[in-house]
């Protein structure tokens, strides 16, 4: 009943490595006694966390550390390819009616909520009701959730209409209305229905960064701090926290028993290695993990190097070639133990235009030619080779590889590059230099300026450049607004960017999810484009309620088409990922939607350095 899965296509390094990755150095890999220094987990992230309120962050870092403190009821097999739906809190996946609107969720009984002193000294444990209430905050206008769209474009019965009372009344929004649509039958099972067949709605309660519970006493005890306050039932808990700088997360000691199991395919030796290895392990494996945010990237390899860090995720890919040349490990990384896990990942790169800006947004055909222009002076294989150093794909469509609705036979004119066809483009809808100063003017003779968003760090400068080739080969200026990831994702929320260029990290496998970033009611949460075309909204809506099949694929690749002809966004690549992994990381796969994933990677204290022996 849910839709096929696409598998995820994996490089990995040597067998040799592999053998180190999945069994550590023997019986050391296990459990040492608790005279052992903790088991700690340590990285960076290059962009600082915003909070860690499923109802408020939409950035990925704040999601990452969501998604380890916060459980939804289901989740993802941690080893199996294609991405396979598993229970987590949920005792089975949900009983789904034959009609696709109702889905029931039965809970395990023994789950609890990590010590808050909102519980007045008591363990409080996980019930139906902490999911509606949950899910019912999104819709709630207080917390302005940017995830709202994957509850509301599911139709579920009844909560947009108590938001809209909350809207027009400028009253409380009010929890204990109940409606059809989310209630609890009782203390372990509530129910989920919609106004429409929705084939694929339980993968929206698989991302505990969105879907995860959170306690009502927590968020009312200090609601103006929900986003400094995370009490979940993960395996991880906040320990300390210094905003933009340093997190410490520790193993939640009120986890319940949680074993380690996977199914990983049968061709893939490595994944088979690991579930040998660690099945039947109690979860969480680590006991610790250590975050510090360091934006620059030099620093961040830097402290990998050294051993500082046990992992860096995502080598910076201007700083790859030494380092992966051709796709492969270097030698004297090799000969070091050090891993190397390198996937083309589901995800996209890709500038908005802000629809609703009075210079590049609108439909009509003198807009539409404009950011057709700059997006075809754009030159893509260039970031490539020059930004990105060949460490992504050219993109399509919004859509990436290893995806439903992806065609590998789809070309368009989103990763082409012709100046002169941008060139004449303006001409032709006159764009022409009005006053003389070598610069185009928009065609009622005022200036033509675009100001693009983008940040002060070292990979963001090397694409503002090419940028600005881009447009001075059309002869259009460009400013560029300077601040910090953060800020321009609060400022683009608000619309108040003319383009910005960002990643998207896809969080299910299904393509409504990217689609999503150009449907228009997303607007203000995915949709930061602000994208509102009817035949698109149109195609959207429709191919949500289809099973997978042929006709929805032709609607998805009409919905493509449509998205390159008005170009909202332009889309220039897929992104592959190169994590590289000290021999001492044990376990460790990327999987390409999970995001609480500390739970199932171990460390070897036997194969750390004693140097690197973390105490926080």
């Amino acid at each position: 009943m849910l839709r096929r899965l696409v598998p995820l296509l994996v490089c990995t390094t040597a067998l040799a490595l592999g053998a180190v990755r999945a069994q550590g150095a023997g019986p050391s890999a296990a459990a040492g006694p608790a005279t052992q220094p903790p088991k700690v987990l340590r990285y960076a992230f290059p962009i600082a966390e915003t909070g860690f309120d499923p109802a408020q962050i939409s950035d990925l870092y704040s999601r990452v550390i969501a998604a380890n403190i916060f459980e939804a009821p289901l989740s993802y097999d941690f080893l199996a390819r294609p991405a396979k739906l598993v229970p987590a809190t949920a005792a089975a996946l949900p009983e789904v009616s034959d009609d696709l609107r109702s889905f029931t969720f039965r809970l395990k009984p023994g789950t609890y909520f990590a010590d808050d002193p909102a519980f007045g000294g008591k363990r409080r444990e996980l019930v139906a009701e902490d999911y509606v209430y949950s899910i019912k905050r999104h819709y709630d206008p207080r917390w302005k959730s940017p995830n709202l769209y994957n509850f509301e474009n599911a139709k579920i019965l009844g909560l947009s209409e108590l938001r809209a009372r909350a809207l027009k009344g400028g009253k409380p929004f009010d929890y204990d209305t109940p409606v059809e649509g989310l209630r609890a039958l009782d203390r372990y099972t509530f129910v989920v229905k919609v106004a429409e067949p929705s084939p694929r709605l339980p993968l929206a309660f698989a991302d505990a960064a969105v879907a995860g519970a959170v306690a009502r006493e927590v968020i009312e005890a200090d609601p103006d701090h929900a986003m400094e306050r995370p009490v979940g039932t993960g395996p991880f808990r906040l320990a300390e926290w210094r905003r933009s700088s340093r997190l410490l997360l520790e193993r939640n000691p009120g986890y319940r028993e949680v074993r380690y199991e996977a199914e990983p395919p049968a061709d893939d030796a490595l994944s088979q290695a690991i579930a040998q290895r660690l099945r039947g392990r109690r979860l969480p494996l680590l006991d610790q993990v250590e975050i510090q945010i360091v934006e620059e990237s030099q620093p961040r390899l830097l402290a990998f190097l050294n051993a500082e860090h046990d992992w860096i995720e995502r080598l910076p890919p201007e700083l790859s070639p030494p380092y992966i040349p051709h796709g492969a490990l270097a030698p004297h990384l090799a000969k070091k133990g050090i891993q190397l896990e390198r996937v083309t990942a589901t995800d996209i790169g890709y500038s908005y235009f802000a629809m609703e800006h009075p210079v590049v947004g609108g439909y009509t055909a003198d807009k539409v030619a404009l950011r057709r222009a700059i997006a075809l002076a754009y030159d893509v294989q260039a970031e490539i080779v020059q930004a990105r150093k060949g460490q992504a794909v050219p993109a399509q469509s919004v859509v990436p590889p290893q995806m439903a609705g992806h065609d590998p036979r789809f070309k368009t004119e989103m990763s082409e590059h012709d100046p002169a066809k941008a060139n004449a483009l303006l001409d032709l809808y006159g764009y022409v230099d009005a006053d003389g100063d070598g610069w185009r003017d928009q065609p009622d003779g005022q200036p033509l300026r675009i100001e693009y968003a983008s940040q002060p760090d070292q990979a963001s400068r090397a694409l503002q450049e090419l940028w600005r080739k881009a447009l001075a080969s059309i002869r259009v200026r460009v400013e560029f607004k300077i601040a910090k990831w953060p800020e321009q994702l609060k400022a683009s929320r608000s619309g108040k960017l003319m383009m910005w260029g960002l990643a998207w990290s896809a969080t299910q496998p299904d393509p409504s999810d990217m689609l999503g970033l150009m449907y228009g009611p997303n607007k203000g949460q995915s949709n930061h484009a602000r994208f509102d075309l009817p035949a698109f909204n149109a195609l959207y809506a429709k191919q949500a309620v289809l099973p997978d099949g042929p006709e929805r694929d032709a609607l998805i690749h009409e919905a493509k088409r449509l998205s390159v002809a008005y170009m909202p966004q332009k889309v220039t690549g897929h992104r592959i990922l190169n994590d590289l992994l000290h021999p001492w990381v044990v376990g460790y796969r990327r999987h390409p939607f999970l995001r609480g994933w500390w739970q199932y990677v171990d460390i070897d204290p036997a194969l750390r350095p004693t140097g690197a022996t973390a105490t926080p």
